[in-house]
């Protein structure tokens, strides 16, 4: 086999196995509460966008879509 078949071969067999490592720590229950801080909302003003966001609710008819405050718990 030619060389450049080899690398080419490790190259994707690295790859594959660098992805396959991706996304596997999960996050526990009692790291949720920091995925939730207030550091973590990106809007400067939040009463400016929540009535930009009621405003848009009433002009287009719908709600929702913006994700869920909270720590993933369900206690909200």
């Amino acid at each position: 086999m030619p060389r450049r078949t080899i690398r080419g071969r490790a190259a994707i067999v690295l790859l594959f196995v660098l992805a396959a490592g991706c996304g596997r720590n999960a996050v526990r229950a009692s790291e949720k509460e920091f995925l939730a801080d207030q550091v973590m909302i990106f809007d400067e003003d939040g009463q400016e966008a929540a009535a930009d966001e009621h405003v848009l609710n009433n002009r287009e008819g719908s709600a929702g879509g913006r994700g869920a405050r909270g720590g993933g718990c369900g206690c909200n």
